[in-house]
C-alpha cells in the first residue's frame, strides 16, 4: 500500500514544492481513529472497542465489514462510537453492476447493525491506487445510496475516500481535480449532502519533495510559510492540503461539500523522519489543530487518526507497519493527550 500511496503523494507534492490517550476536548467536533486488522496478535474486537471507549475516542473507521470486522461490528453495538464503514475496493464492480447487488450488501452488512452508529459508507478507498476501477465508483455510490434509502437507512451518507493525488494546483486557492472522475463525484456529493472523505498525509508530501520544511509538516512552524494569492497564509502543510481539496471542490461546482479527514497520521519507524518523536508531535498537534479548521474553512474538522495499532502484516513499504498509536498488546507506542 505504501508504494501506491507514496507515488500518489509525489504527484501532489510537485504542486506543493514550498509547501496513552485521554478524554477528547469538547471543542473538537470529532476525533476518531482508524482500525485496521492486518496485524498479528491484535486484541479481540470487544477489547478494541473498550480501548476506544476508555480513551474517549469517539469515532472508528473500519475498512471492510468482512472477516474479523464482522466481530468488530458486533462489539460496537450500543457503544455510541461513530463508524465509517468501507465497502472494500474488491466489491466496487459488483456494487456498480446493479441495484440488487447493493440491496444485498446493505441487507447483509448495514441493516443488521441498526444499534451501531454507522455514519458514512465509503465506496472505494484511494481507487485505483489500492485496487478497483475509477469508473465503478460513482455508479456504486448511486446504488448504495439508493439501497440504503430503500432499507429505511437514508440517514447514512455515502461517499468515497481519496488522497491528494487526485488534486493539483499551488498555492491552495489554485486547487483543481487532476483526476477526471472526480468532478462528477463531487457534484453527486453536493446533491446528496454527503462529505468528501480525504486521506491527508503531510508525511508523504514532505518526504516526496526534497527541501520541504519538516516544521511545516509537523505543525511546528513559528509563522506563515506559504502565502496564498487570495491573502490567506499557511503555517502548516495539513491546512494547505485540505484547502487544496476545498478549492478543487469549488472548481468542480461543488463548493457546498465539506471535507471529512478520513485518515491522517505519521509513522514512528521505517523511513525518513519516521520516529516516535515526530509521530507524537504530528498526531498531538493534529488533535489540537482540527478543532479550529483551516484558513479557508474555519470550524472543527471531523478527523480520523491513522491508526489504532501497528500492523505487521501490512504490505508495501516498511513504514506502513508503523502508523499505530498502540502496539497489539495495547501498550502505547508513544503518549498522546486527547
Amino acid at each position: 500500500m505504501a508504494a501506491h500511496r507514496a507515488a500518489a503523494y509525489m504527484v501532489a507534492a510537485a504542486a506543493l514544492v514550498l509547501g496513552v490517550l485521554a478524554a477528547i476536548p469538547a471543542a473538537v467536533q470529532s476525533i476518531g481513529v482508524c482500525y485496521g486488522v492486518n496485524g498479528n496478535g491484535l486484541p479481540s474486537a470487544s477489547d478494541v472497542v473498550q480501548l476506544y471507549l476508555s480513551n474517549g475516542i469517539s469515532g472508528m473507521r473500519i475498512y471492510s465489514p468482512d472477516g474479523a470486522n464482522r466481530d468488530t461490528l458486533q462489539a460496537l453495538r450500543g457503544s455510541d462510537i461513530d463508524v465509517i464503514l468501507d465497502v472494500g475496493n474488491g466489491h466496487l464492480a459488483d456494487l456498480a453492476a446493479c441495484g440488487a447487488n447493493a440491496d444485498s450488501w446493505v441487507q447483509a452488512n448495514v441493516k443488521p447493525y441498526k444499534d451501531v452508529k454507522i455514519k458514512y459508507i465509503v465506496v472505494g478507498n484511494e481507487v485505483p491506487d489500492l485496487g478497483g476501477s475509477t469508473c465503478d465508483i460513482l455508479p456504486a455510490m448511486h446504488n448504495v445510496h439508493d439501497a440504503l434509502a430503500r432499507a429505511g437507512l437514508g440517514g447514512i451518507k455515502v461517499s468515497t475516500a481519496v488522497n491528494s493525488g487526485v488534486t493539483t494546483g499551488f498555492p491552495p486557492s489554485q486547487g483543481t481535480f487532476s483526476a477526471g472522475h472526480m468532478p462528477p463525484i463531487a457534484q453527486y456529493l453536493a446533491s446528496t449532502g454527503a462529505p468528501l472523505l480525504a486521506n491527508v498525509y503531510p508525511y508523504f508530501t514532505y518526504t516526496a519533495t526534497p527541501g520541504n520544511d519538516l516544521n511545516y509538516a509537523l505543525f511546528t512552524s513559528s509563522g506563515t510559510v506559504v502565502q496564498d494569492w487570495n491573502g490567506l497564509g499557511y503555517q502548516n502543510m495539513f491546512d494547505s492540503l485540505v484547502d487544496t481539496f476545498y478549492a478543487a471542490l469549488e472548481s468542480a461546482g461543488a463548493g457546498s461539500v465539506t471535507i471529512v479527514v478520513s485518515e491522517s497520521g505519521w509513522p514512528s519507524a521505517g523511513d525518513t523522519a519516521a520516529t516516535p518523536g515526530n509521530a507524537q508531535t504530528y498526531n498531538q498537534n493534529l488533535i489540537k489543530h482540527v478543532g479550529q479548521g483551516t484558513p479557508k474553512r474555519p470550524g472543527a474538522i471531523e478527523t480520523y487518526v491513522c491508526a489504532m495499532f501497528n500492523e505487521d502484516k501490512n504490505t508495501g513499504a516498511e513504514i506502513e507497519k508503523h502508523f499505530g498509536l498502540f502496539y497489539p498488546d495495547q501498550s502505547p507506542v508513544y503518549s498522546i493527550s486527547f
